[in-house]
């Protein structure tokens, strides 16, 4: 069994996001990369989402901008956030693994930094043919009770483990929430 990182992510977390751009820079590490949609996760949680939240979202924005400014990524927080990122999780888990990487980079950067309404259809469209999808295939497939149900019960069971937030790290059993557990988990993968 090879040892891994399970990340739990969506691509409306600006803190997915960052934590993102962080595994991109680590070497020799598996990284299982879990789609779960952070508002299910809120709703099974009984958490309120910190979108809606002012003052939280206040916090967050500037949050997300200082952690970017000290990585030195580029990142500007959304002006249509949040989205409903449905369709685009979905998708996640129909793109085929030589084209997942590119699909994260490609749903990743053009939210958090180029600011584009990755829910709006026909941007998805532009994105999708830059990963090289075709998106009357992707649309028709993320409608498939199949990849519906995936999606759900990876949700699910990131509850039932009792993840209550995105991005969430797990490994050996152990779980760390937040981007900056980021080197908790590295340190426990590394045990």
């Amino acid at each position: 069994m090879t040892k891994e990182i399970d990340f739990y992510f969506d691509f409306i977390s600006p803190y997915s996001y960052l934590a993102h751009l962080k595994i991109k820079k680590t070497k020799n590490i598996n990284f299982n990369f879990k789609p779960v949609l952070v508002g299910g996760l809120h709703n099974l949680q009984g958490i309120t989402a910190p979108a809606f939240i002012k003052p939280k979202l206040k916090h967050m924005i500037s949050d997300c901008d200082l952690i970017a400014k000290k990585d030195s990524f580029n990142f500007i927080w959304n002006t249509k956030f949040p989205i409903n990122s449905l369709n685009i999780m979905r998708g996640y888990l129909f793109v085929n693994n030589e084209n997942k990487n590119l699909y994260l980079n490609v749903m990743f950067d053009a939210y958090w930094k180029d600011n584009l309404d990755i829910s709006n259809q026909e941007i998805l469209k532009s994105l999708l043919e830059k990963c090289k999808i075709d998106s009357n295939i992707f649309f028709k497939e993320i409608k498939d009770l199949k990849i519906k149900e995936e999606l759900k019960n990876i949700t699910q069971d990131a509850h039932d483990k009792e993840i209550f937030g995105a991005p969430t790290f797990v490994v050996n059993n152990k779980i760390f929430w937040g981007q900056d557990r980021l080197e908790f988990a590295l340190d426990e993968y590394n045990k």
